[in-house]
């Protein structure tokens, strides 16, 4: 069942009357309502994209986060073939926010990480919201090491709104593991390609998209701190989020203006949940892409545009 945000209220409704009408007609009577469920639908689509074409960067947020989004485990079971899942990072224990391995892409061995905010209330527990533990991060740089002694490029989904802010998880050196992770990903000679599926959240995003190439989803946000968190801070008022929203420049079209991100990768009308097949089509171009654009790169020309990469963010402005 299709779950509607706030702002698509009118799309929600029009659904509604076409399933109340397609379920009360019967026999011939199911034929004379075809015009109007016809009528009704081409009302719903238009509103759609209507909708979709002015979205806030608050709206944005709330797309990104619609639990019916493809997640990590998504894009790996149909873009990923023989993956094999590594588990632990060889100092504490297992995190499953972040979850990692190794697998094919297209027949070319890769080492694939990402959050796993998981689509149940079972495995939204068992993964944490996607919010990472030092170890998760520990396990990603363990994956990475192994990435880069066997030549074999990296790709990571990110989707987190920001590492877990536990009291054990700081006790554990949560704010080393992240810069650690960081530091790894900027000293690969192997390319990586970070994809930001949904959520971009502070630290815990740039721990694994600190990557050759950065791209987006189209309604996927990226910023240092949620919306209502910085509002809270700045505001004294969490219900001013949507003002943070747009303060922030979250946004993939406003983040690929300031050159933090390479690119985007566009979404059917209506967003990611509603059209996984077309989402995960579009990635597996970008990852062709980029595959092909590192193609014969030594070590030293992955590292050194890396780091040309980075070292011109902001450049521009000023």
């Amino acid at each position: 069942m299709q779950t509607y945000l706030d702002f698509e209220k009118p799309v929600a409704e029009l659904q509604g009357k076409i399933q109340e009408l397609q379920s009360l007609a019967t026999g011939d009577e199911a034929v004379s309502i075809d015009e109007e469920v016809t009528r009704l639908q081409s009302r719903a689509e238009e509103a759609l994209a209507d909708i979709y074409k002015k979205l806030t960067p608050w709206q944005k947020t709330q797309v990104a986060r619609h639990p019916q989004r493809p997640h990590f485990s998504d894009y790996v079971g149909n873009l990923i073939t023989e993956f094999v899942p590594l588990a632990g990072d060889r100092k504490f224990a297992e995190d499953a926010a972040i979850q990692a391995g190794f697998g094919r892409f297209k027949g070319q061995p890769v080492a694939v990480l990402g959050q796993e905010k998981g689509a149940t209330t079972e495995s939204r527990l068992k993964h944490n919201f996607g919010m990472a533990r030092p170890e998760g991060y520990r396990k990603a740089v363990r994956i990475m090491e192994m990435a880069d002694r066997f030549d074999i490029p990296v790709l990571s989904f990110v989707d987190t709104s920001g590492a877990y802010p536990g009291i054990g998880a700081e006790e554990r050196g949560q704010a080393e593991a992240i810069a650690r992770s960081t530091d790894k990903c900027l000293e690969l000679g192997v390319p990586n390609l970070a994809v930001i599926i949904g959520e971009g959240g502070s630290g815990g995003a740039i721990a694994l998209a600190t990557a050759s190439r950065v791209l987006m989803l189209e309604h996927a946000i990226y910023s240092v701190i949620s919306p209502e968190a910085g509002a809270s801070i700045l505001f004294r008022d969490a219900a001013k989020a949507q003002d943070m929203a747009a303060a922030q420049k979250i946004t993939a079209q406003d983040i690929l203006k300031l050159g933090v991100i390479d690119g985007i990768i566009g979404e059917p009308v209506g967003g990611a949940h509603r059209h996984h097949e077309a989402v995960l089509k579009a990635t597996s171009d970008a990852i062709s892409t980029f595959l092909s654009d590192f193609d014969g790169k030594s070590r030293d020309e992955v590292r050194e545009m890396r780091r040309e990469k980075f070292l011109a963010i902001g450049a521009s402005l000023m």
